[in-house]
């Protein structure tokens, strides 16, 4: 075969004395204008392609830099173990896996935190654990960030990003929606903000419950929105649906979210929102 006649072209000594280095894992792909960008001019432009404004997703801890003023943020630091209520062969040693991946212990990160001096409790997923879906340890840290707004009576603000409920968890699961409504219930009667925030994508059990109660409900730009995907909708009620309608656009057109803000202006519009509401 012509593949055993390739051979592994050796380097010249020219090429052994070179002193150019290009370092492994430095540059990463944009999936909308597929230029290759340096890792650190991404992160100085807030995870946005300087080519085409594409949005990349963030991890939990540049968010939290991001919107939370230095030094003021503290976690939560609850101690709950993620179950296996379906006994299902290889979801411990993913979570495992994941933890090791991505430096979370699960797909929310919640805590207390400053924006411009004013104290929010703040919650973040990530859609690199597990697609930032909810199951029980989601579902309770977020209960609990209620509550301590609650208590503490301060705002709350959620950052959504989620595939939905967490399926190796089976109808567990599911039952987080109605905690994390409930919990929100209180936090409305006790005449306290909630700010929503999306970003993309957010679906499923997320978008149907706390994610859309917001009382004020912001997104990202171009971020996907919806229960289920285009499809699935599609097959379901036997009808056409209309091009991007599940994009952010589409759905403040409709009424559904409040406002479209860009990433660079989000940290001054939570804190604008928060003044208006005290």
């Amino acid at each position: 075969m012509i593949v055993d006649r390739i051979k592994k072209r050796e380097p010249s000594a020219k090429n052994k004395r070179s002193n150019i280095d290009i370092p492994v894992g430095k540059w990463i792909k944009c999936d909308g204008c597929k230029e290759i960008i340096y890792k650190e001019t991404l992160r100085e432009n807030l995870n946005i392609c300087p080519n085409c404004g594409h949005y990349f997703r963030m991890h939990i801890n540049r968010r939290i830099e991001q919107i939370i003023d230095k030094g003021t943020y503290q976690k939560f630091d609850l101690n709950i173990e993620t179950s296996n209520p379906l006994e299902m062969e290889d979801y411990s040693k993913k979570l495992k896996a994941l933890r090791e991946k991505t430096g979370l212990q699960e797909a929310v990160g919640c805590g207390i935190g400053n924006i411009n001096g004013e104290e929010i409790v703040i919650c973040v997923m990530d859609s690199g654990f597990l697609m930032g879906s909810m199951g029980v340890v989601v579902g309770e840290k977020i209960t609990y960030s209620i509550e301590q707004a609650i208590q503490r009576k301060l705002p709350l603000v959620i950052f959504s990003v989620s595939g939905g409920a967490r399926m190796q968890e089976g109808i567990i699961s599911l039952m987080q929606m109605a905690k994390t409504t409930a919990a929100l219930t209180k936090l409305h009667d006790a005449g306290l903000l909630f700010i929503s925030v999306l970003t993309d994508p957010t679906y499923g059990g997320v978008t149907a419950s706390f994610a859309s109660l917001g009382d004020i409900i912001l997104s990202e730009p171009k971020a996907m929105i919806g229960f289920a995907g285009q499809r699935v909708i599609e097959q379901t009620i036997g009808e056409s649906l209309p091009d991007g309608f599940q994009t952010a656009e589409f759905l403040l057109e409709h009424g559904f979210i409040d406002k479209i803000v860009e990433r660079k202006d989000l940290k001054d519009t939570l804190y604008k929102l928060i003044q208006y509401h005290k």
